[in-house]
């Protein structure tokens, strides 16, 4: 039976040949969507699963509350890794404090590379599962001994054995090679780490005098191994208080968070996880499933259309004996075969397609051919799509009265097309969502992209000053570079002006209520810093040579942002005292000397956050930024900058970065999401209108004898196109009328997560609107044109 209901399949898609390759290629299509969507979707929910107790792995937090509202921080204090330790080890069978991750300067003989590059406690190659290749897990505990990645120890010692052979960090600290790790996979939170140095040999990259000892301070990571009879809420309760005998004049609290469902969860509200990108995953895991059911729709309405040419086939068959679920059968075997068919050319064009998906999507997945899983998956998703789109005409068809159509007197009726137009007006109305869907989130980046950042952005590069060669040499530096002509000026900071990397609470000022909890962004920069970024000073002064005392501990001066005066409540600020509580928990008095714009420095989409900016010792600086001469061509100056650079820093290799490339960097989520929701609404646009071409064609068949009577009675050929078209056009225009106000409820609701964002105009969905009525006629007209082209005698040979 089965080798029967096979053989009659193949001879209806062989018989078919047009409406066979519609429904193969718009099933396929479908089906390309549904994997590479499923493939995307399995790598974000694996996130941070590489470890083998992930389950166990939790990162702390702290979360200062004020006026009922918590906020929460991943950057917490040095001295809760100890206190976590020492005082609640029972519920802990590892911590690890991280931080200075970044770019480091590793070097062994002549070879001289950059790597990122992270301190980290003796815990963290057991917390985080480190493959040793060579070497152990243990190496950490040696303050001596640092662990590389497989392909960083390959460059730079190539087919030598690295074990105990030394490596100079940063031109400044020796340590030998204790193990090399298989580099960490990309769905990863330390991926493309290339040496984990020991927590001992941190050296002076704090910028703090106590780190070990500031509860104030906030400047690292800490990540914990929850014992295995604890629970992630137990142990979150138990450390709840941790912080708060260590600080006086506010709360904060700490915290732990999953590790492997940070990535998808990094939004918080409150104190607790509200989204992030688990949004995306869900966006698209309802695109691929609306966008395969267009596909599906398609050969539903294929095989409806198709009705009267097999409601004799029925017949014959029911008259000689087929029962009703024998005829189900044979219809759902058709389909099955389509599906089959189309899964093999969907892989095929998969494969083909994954590099450019890869780019897109910023990651690298392949199918895991080898997998078992994955091919009873998608053997059990290819049935189930088979079962979906060959139910309704299944059904349908076998319904048909053998009598009545054996009679000749069987007629679909009036009713019978309403099912396929209620299925083109699905279609086309999940095709003109996602388009506007896609046209606001581009004018959403845009809207960003142009917002005012409250400096110039053109010509600033930034290097990092991770070695001793910079630092002592830094004045030499700016002094030969600004007699060359190549840069304007030359400024240093802790902090790159497109991210706040450090902050801290326990600051006061007069008039500010008792048991405040403010946290502020606190920068370090130098004398020429604000001027080299071109920040716009609203009230008092810049930092100035002419007072030195702008760089003292106590008393120094301080430039408050726009947010920060703001915060403060203070009419006047310029010229008043705010305090700190320092190490000691001494009052620790600055002069604000100035008020700057707010410059946007985390996300483009947010609120600026409140920032007081520090003339700092030179010895916190991390980076230098330069702004190139305006009218000497980029390639030009940085020629002449790398000999300077190497002439006072010859043990490393001259990397910089363009602010500009750091800051487009804060839109690559969105536009990702964009130009893959583009690429998915063009594919619901192409199956949409594969099906309208279908139906087309079987229209004018059914109709060619009317239209030739319509022809021979005088018609035109513009009466004809309009006939034949404007039953589609309807359904079109109908979509749309479904689509719009079903966009802008779900568009509008997305656009207020963003403190800063655009409006929707009622243009998009016009214009929208008329390129699917545009796109239809497209479709439709082919068909249309050529049967009212059609020489009627041929049509009405017959009659």
């Amino acid at each position: 039976m089965l080798k029967n209901y096979l053989t009659i399949a193949c001879r209806n898609l062989l018989r078919n040949k047009l409406f066979s390759m519609i429904n193969i290629i718009g099933l396929a299509s479908g089906m390309v969507i549904a994997l590479l969507i499923g493939l995307w979707i399995t790598d974000e929910l694996q996130f941070d699963h590489y470890y083998e107790k992930h389950d166990r792995l939790a990162q702390v937090a702290v979360q200062p509350s004020d006026k009922g509202i918590i906020y929460t921080n991943l950057i917490i204090q040095m001295p809760l890794g100890n206190e976590l330790r020492t005082k609640y080890g029972k519920d802990f069978k590892y911590s690890s404090l991280v931080a200075g991750r970044g770019a480091h300067v590793l070097a062994a003989g002549d070879k001289k590379l950059s790597g990122v590059a992270m301190y980290a406690e003796k815990d963290f190659p057991e917390m985080f599962s480190l493959q040793m290749l060579k070497g152990n897990r243990g190496a950490l505990k040696d303050p001596s001994t640092c662990l590389l990645s497989q392909s960083k120890a390959l460059a730079v010692f190539g087919q030598q054995d690295p074990i105990n052979k030394t490596i100079l960090i940063d031109n400044n600290v020796t340590l030998k090679v204790g193990g090399v790790y298989k580099d960490l996979p990309e769905n990863t939170s330390f991926y493309e780490t290339d040496c984990i140095m020991p927590w001992e040999n941190k050296a002076n990259w704090f910028n703090s005098d106590d780190p070990q000892g500031n509860w104030y301070n906030h400047c690292g990571l800490l990540y914990v191994q929850l014992e295995d009879h604890v629970t992630m809420e137990q142990a979150a309760a138990s450390i709840k208080d941790a912080p708060v005998s260590h600080i006086q004049g506010y709360v904060e609290n700490a915290t732990l968070f999953p590790l492997d469902k940070l990535h998808l969860y990094n939004e918080f509200n409150n104190g607790k996880m509200s989204g992030g990108r688990i949004q995306h995953v869900w966006l698209f895991g309802i695109i691929g499933v609306f966008v395969l059911l267009l596909a599906c729709i398609n050969f539903m309405n294929l095989s409806t259309a198709r009705s009267e040419r097999r409601a004799k086939e029925v017949g014959i068959r029911k008259a000689i004996g087929s029962l009703r679920g024998q005829l189900i059968g044979q219809f759902i075997c058709e389909s099955l075969a389509v599906a089959f068919l189309s899964l093999l050319l969907a892989l095929v064009l998969v494969q083909l397609s994954l590099p450019l998906f890869n780019a897109l999507a910023n990651k690298h997945m392949s199918l895991p051919w080898s997998n078992i899983y994955f091919w009873g998956s998608l053997f059990a998703f290819t049935f189930l799509t088979g079962l979906v789109a060959g139910s309704y005409p299944a059904f349908y068809l076998s319904a048909f009265q053998p009598i009545r159509v054996l009679k000749g007197t069987f007629r679909v009726g009036r009713w019978a097309a309403v099912p396929r137009k209620a299925l083109v007006v699905v279609q086309f109305t999940v095709s003109v969502t996602l388009i506007i869907g896609t046209i606001i989130v581009f004018r959403q980046i845009q809207y960003a992209k142009d917002r005012p950042v409250g400096y110039d952005r053109a010509g600033l590069i930034a290097v990092e000053m991770n070695t001793d060669d910079l630092h002592n040499h830094d004045e030499a530096i700016r002094r030969e570079l600004l007699q060359s002509g190549v840069i304007t000026d030359m400024g240093e900071t802790n902090s790159l002006p497109t991210e706040i990397s450090s902050g801290n609470g326990g600051f006061y000022w007069k008039g500010v209520e008792p048991g405040n909890n403010f946290n502020f962004g606190t920068l370090n920069v130098d004398y020429d810093y604000g001027r080299t970024v071109g920040w716009k000073v609203v009230a008092g002064r810049d930092f100035s040579r002419s007072f030195p005392a702008d760089t003292a501990s106590s008393m120094g001066g301080v430039i408050l942002n726009e947010s920060a005066a703001k915060l403060t409540g203070l009419q006047h600020p310029v010229g008043e005292i705010i305090n700190y509580k320092g190490t000691i928990f001494a009052n620790v008095p600055h002069v604000i000397v100035g008020v700057v714009k707010d410059m946007v420095m985390e996300s483009p989409y947010g609120k600026p956050a409140p920032v007081i900016f520090f003339c700092g010792n030179r010895s916190w600086m991390s980076s230098m930024v330069l702004r190139i001469h305006p009218k000497i061509p980029v390639r030009q100056a940085l020629a002449k900058i790398e000999p300077v650079f190497k002439k006072y820093n010859p043990g490393s290799p001259f990397d910089f970065r363009f602010i500009d490339d750091i800051y487009a960097k804060k839109f690559a989520d969105e536009e990702r999401i964009g130009r893959l929701a583009g690429i998915f609404a063009a594919l619901a646009i192409f199956i949409s209108c594969l099906g309208l071409f279908g139906l087309a064609s079987f229209m004018v068949e059914q109709r060619v004898k009317e239209i030739g009577v319509r022809k021979v009675l005088g018609a035109t050929v513009f009466n004809l196109w309009k006939l034949l078209s404007k039953d589609f056009l309807v359904l079109v225009i109908f979509s749309c009328v479904i689509a719009i106000p079903l966009t802008w409820y779900f568009l509008h609701a997305w656009l207020q997560k963003y403190e800063y964002h655009t409006n929707i105009s009622w243009w998009i969905f016009a214009a929208t609107g008329a390129g699917a009525l545009m796109i239809t006629l497209l479709t439709v007209s082919y068909q249309a044109i050529q049967a009212a082209l059609a020489n009627p005698v041929k049509s009405l040979r017959s009659e």
